[in-house]
């Protein structure tokens, strides 16, 4: 039996929302726009990068200036956030992974990024070699929190939803499990607090990476040192 863990990237695995932020205002700037606030931007995360332009812009998707501001992101990402990739990771999350791999756990991603982009700093911390699937926002027709991504996952593995479980720090990850019968692990040291991710009833919630890694072997106790 194949008993996988989907993880979200940012305010996830890798901590980005600083880096995030500093690359939407370089975006911005580029753009010739006023800078949104910091704030504002913190709170797009989690959506795919269109959505994120629209709301902070307050124009509709399909106006241009949303894919100049999605292009001039991608171009930034790639010189402020991919050389910081190792740095960036959250405290024991590449020991963790590699024990996780290591124990039989079959990892994945579900990302609001671009595939793209998600492969390329999960390459550039050293960690691409440890997931079986990633799946982008650009990879479905629905990202988060709509629970097409998740079920992307599991198409790929073929399996069952009893047998994931999504780790994610943000409501819009939580509602991607939900919807798509997975249980669920918040995490409360991302973007969302730990009272906002309450209120879509998460199964599990963990404060570090090491709390995540108990939630996982509680998930599936017939894998890894559980078994």
């Amino acid at each position: 039996m194949t008993d996988a863990v989907v993880f979200d990237l940012d305010g996830t695995l890798v901590d980005t929302p600083r880096a995030i932020v500093e690359t939407f205002t370089a975006a911005f700037t580029a753009m010739g726009a006023e800078a949104p606030d910091p704030a504002a931007v913190r709170a797009t995360i989690g959506l795919p990068l269109e959505q994120a332009f629209g709301k902070l812009l307050g124009i509709p998707l399909d106006d241009e200036r949303v894919a100049e501001g999605v292009a001039q992101y991608q171009r930034l990402f790639r010189e402020i956030i991919l050389p910081r990739s190792r740095e960036l990771l959250f405290p024991h999350v590449a020991d963790g992974l590699a024990e996780l791999h290591r124990q039989g756990f079959t990892l994945t991603v579900a990302t609001s990024k671009f595939y793209a982009s998600a492969d390329a700093l999960l390459t550039a911390a050293g960690l691409r070699e440890l997931f079986t699937v990633v799946i982008g926002a650009d990879q479905v027709s629905r990202p988060k929190p709509d629970p097409e991504s998740g079920r992307a996952v599991m198409a790929a593995l073929g399996i069952g939803p009893e047998q994931a479980v999504m780790v994610g720090d943000t409501t819009h990850d939580l509602l991607m499990a939900k919807g798509a019968g997975m249980r669920s692990i918040a995490v409360t040291y991302g973007i969302h607090s730990r009272e906002e991710l309450a209120t879509v009833g998460p199964t599990w919630t963990a404060d570090t990476f090491d709390e995540v890694l108990a939630c996982i072997r509680a998930a599936f106790p017939g894998t890894g040192e559980g078994r």
